[in-house]
Parts: C-alpha cells; sequence; structure tokens
C-alpha cells in the first residue's frame, strides 16, 4: 500500500501539482497510517512561526527587490567600473563582484539577471567582450552571491537545521561567516580566468571619477557594514539586522532618491512576499514531513545502509557532490533545502562532517543547478532575457560551470576554508 501511495504521489510531482501539496500529502498520509493526530503538521507551522529568525527572510528579500527597483545596480556598477576597470578583463570583474553582492540581497531569485542584465551584458559587448563570454558572465553571475551574507539560502539552511535539533548548535551567524572565504574562492577563481582570458583586451578607463562615482553610490555603500557590522559587533541580531536594512533601503531609494514612487511600493512588497510565502509553505509542510521521518528513523536506517557500503568518509563527500549535481538539476535550491538538509544532515553527522560544512557544501552545489538543464532556471531567465535560445545560453555557461565545479571540489575537501572565520570569532 506505502509503495502504491508513494508511486501515486511521485506521479502528481511529474504532472506539475505544486511541491508543498505533495509534501503535505506526503506528511498526512504518514501520519494518518501511523495513527498520529493530523495536527501535528499545524504544530509545526506555529513552532515555525516562533523563530525569531525568521523575520530576517522576509525583510531581506524586500530590501533586495526594492534595491533591484531603483538605481542602486546602476550606481555601483559604475563605481566598480571607475575603481577596478583599469585591469585587464577589469570590466568581467567588475560585472562578477557586483552582481555577487547584488545577488547575496536578492536570494538568487532570478533578479540580479533581470536588474544587472541589460546593464551589464551591453556594456560588456560595447567594450570588446565576445558574445559567448558576455552571456556566459551573466547568466553565471546571477547565482553567484549564494554563499555571501544575507543570502536567503543561508538564512534558510540555518532555519531548518535548528528545527531539527541535531548535532553541534549553529546559528545564522556562524553561517554567514562560514560562506565568505568559499564565496570568495569563487568569485576570485571566475575573475583570474576571465582576465586571462580577455588579456588582449584594451583597457578602458571608466567615463565617470571615481570621485563622482562614491558621491553617486554614497547612500548604497553603508548597507554591507549595517548588516555585517551591526550583527558581529552585536548591535543586531540577524533579524534586527534585517529590520535595519529593508527600513534603509526603504528610506534612501523612497524618500532620497526619489526612484521608486509610493505608488509602486504596494507591488514591490507584494512580488517579494509572493517568493517569501511559496517558500514558508513548503518550510512548514516540510518540517512536519521531516518529523515523520525521524520517528520512523528514516535517516538512521539511510545511515545504517550508506555505511555498510561506503566507510570513508571522503568518498561520503564525492558521492555527496554527485547526488547534490544531480538534485541541483531536477529541484530549485529553495525545494532541494526544505526537503533534503533534513535527510542528509544525520547522515553527514555519522561521517563527521560539521553542519556548517555540509551547509556551505550544499549551497555550492546548488549553485551549479541554477546552470544545468533541466531545470537551471538561470538559463531560462537569461534566454527570456537576451532573446537567446536555452541550449545556446547553456553552452555559454560550460567553462563558467567547469571552474566553479572545481571550486566546489576544493570547498568540499578543504573544510577549514569554511570552518576558520566562524572558529576564529568564536575564540573572541
Amino acid at each position: 500500500m506505502s509503495v502504491v501511495i508513494s508511486l501515486l504521489l511521485l506521479g502528481l510531482a511529474l504532472l506539475g501539482t505544486p511541491l508543498f501539496i505533495v509534501i503535505a500529502a506526503s506528511a498526512l498520509l504518514g501520519f494518518y497510517s501511523s495513527d498520529i493526530d493530523l495536527s501535528v503538521v499545524l504544530i509545526e507551522f506555529y513552532r515555525l512561526a516562533e523563530m525569531p529568525i525568521l523575520l530576517a527572510i522576509p525583510l531581506f528579500t524586500l530590501a533586495g527587490y526594492l534595491l533591484s527597483e531603483s538605481k542602486a545596480p546602476q550606481r555601483l556598477v559604475n563605481l566598480s567600473n571607475a575603481l577596478l576597470g583599469w585591469m585587464p578583463g577589469g570590466l568581467a570583474v567588475v560585472s562578477l563582484a557586483i552582481c555577487a553582492i547584488f545577488t547575496a540581497f536578492t536570494g538568487a531569485s532570478g533578479v540580479t539577471i533581470i536588474a544587472l542584465g541589460a546593464l551589464l551584458y551591453p556594456a560588456l559587448t560595447q567594450a570588446g567582450y565576445g558574445q559567448r563570454f558576455s552571456l556566459g558572465l551573466v547568466t553565471t553571475s546571477g547565482s553567484l552571491g549564494l554563499l555571501f551574507a544575507p543570502s536567503l539560502p543561508l538564512i534558510l539552511y540555518g532555519v531548518i537545521v535548528q528545527q531539527l535539533g541535531v548535532g553541534s548548535s549553529l546559528t545564522v551567524d556562524d553561517l554567514f561567516l562560514a560562506g565568505a572565504l568559499p564565496g570568495l574562492l569563487m568569485v576570485l577563481a571566475l575573475s583570474a580566468w576571465s582576465m586571462w582570458t580577455n588579456r588582449g583586451l584594451s583597457r578602458e578607463q571608466s567615463d565617470i571619477s571615481i570621485a563622482a562615482a562614491l558621491r553617486a553610490a554614497i547612500w548604497e555603500l553603508p548597507l554591507p557594514f549595517i548588516v555585517l557590522g551591526g550583527i558581529y559587533s552585536g548591535y543586531f541580531a540577524v533579524s534586527e539586522a534585517a529590520a535595519v536594512t529593508a527600513l534603509y533601503v526603504l528610506v534612501v531609494e523612497v524618500l532620497i532618491h526619489r526612484e521608486i514612487k509610493l505608488g509602486d511600493l504596494s507591488r514591490i512588497i507584494r512580488e517579494s512576499m509572493v517568493l517569501v510565502g511559496g517558500i514558508l509553505i513548503i518550510l512548514g509542510v516540510s518540517l512536519a514531513s521531516t518529523n515523520y521521518l525521524i520517528d520512523a528513523e528514516v535517516p538512521v536506517r539511510l545511515f545504517d545502509i550508506m555505511h555498510a557500503y561506503i566507510q570513508d568518509p571522503l568518498f561520503f563527500l564525492l558521492l555527496l557532490n554527485v547526488f547534490l549535481l544531480l538534485l541541483g538539476m531536477m529541484l530549485d535550491i529553495f525545494s532541494a533545502l526544505v526537503i533534503m538538509v533534513p535527510l542528509l544532515l544525520p547522515v553527514a553527522l555519522g561521517y563527521g562532517i560539521d553542519p556548517l560544512h555540509l551547509g556551505i557544501i550544499f549551497l555550492a552545489n546548488m549553485q551549479l543547478g541554477y546552470l544545468t538543464p533541466p531545470v537551471g532556471m538561470n538559463l531560462f531567465i537569461a534566454s527570456y532575457r537576451f532573446k537567446v535560445p536555452v541550449m545556446q545560453i547553456y553552452r555559454s555557461t560550460l567553462p563558467f560551470f567547469f571552474i566553479l565545479l572545481l571550486t566546489v571540489l576544493v570547498i568540499t575537501y578543504w573544510p577549514g576554508l569554511s570552518l576558520y572565520l566562524p572558529g576564529l570569532f568564536a575564540t573572541w
């Protein structure tokens, strides 16, 4: 009977049934078959709503959407170009850096390609960069900031792990630190390759002076200091930093720059909260489903099966990367997080893998999922944005994909890269 139900649910998923309905149905059927009161599903939603950190998700998302609707991307591009445009491949490095920062605020929801694509793609081609290189760069950069604070997937991973309550305690602050060096490695690797590939291009100095670019972007520059400085100085909790960030961006873009009209605020808020609402619904039903799996000892059995065949943690990490790459080809990052982390975390702990390290491995692999068919969201958004066939976009991203794949292997087998900063701050 359970096999029939599983096949039925799989069929519903393949037919396009919303994911939260499939997950909720599996949880309800599981609890019902175990004679457990179905109200436990609602209890999970209530337990989720009690978490203060949860407030950070809608607030940071709103701040990112407000930034994307303003001319902040143009100002940041001008500033970066004024500072770095003199280097070989300088505009490519500027594009990578700005997209990484912007994606950290917008949550890799495709907004980066839409907001910055119209600026960067024409600028790159006019500066002499090849069309294929430019398409690949802009498409890849749309998910490059996943490991930087205040990335929405980082916060979501922290929420899931805290709700599971297994292994050592983990905070979102630690995750922000853990992602910094691996994220920087990815940006530097792509920057080095971009500079080498375009070393023959003539170097063009920006038309805008550094002083003028600084004056124009003076209100956006404090944002990283508000988020990170406020959190790690002890002035703000993560949720409080999110509230201050959202308020600051709102005041700057609506009242100071006046680039967002008051009449547009309701639309922007609605669009950002649709994304957040979808994530929270999936998260709530997934936590209920996870509780059933834990009660049924599914993670324990999974670990026992794997440990019977795989004893070496290094080999497990290799298989984990392969699995996560395949997972990223089929699921978006938010669905993958809420469905797979509860299953993978207990297994990884059994192999002695730190939850912080696992989170960075997971997100680094999922970042590649944005560039791989059939689900790769960046491919379709770039295809729509630049009016280019999806397969042409895909081929243009291949060099970037393989460079990022190498960095994922470094991140996987060098845990110190992820754990150094959290350990350093823990001693202060």
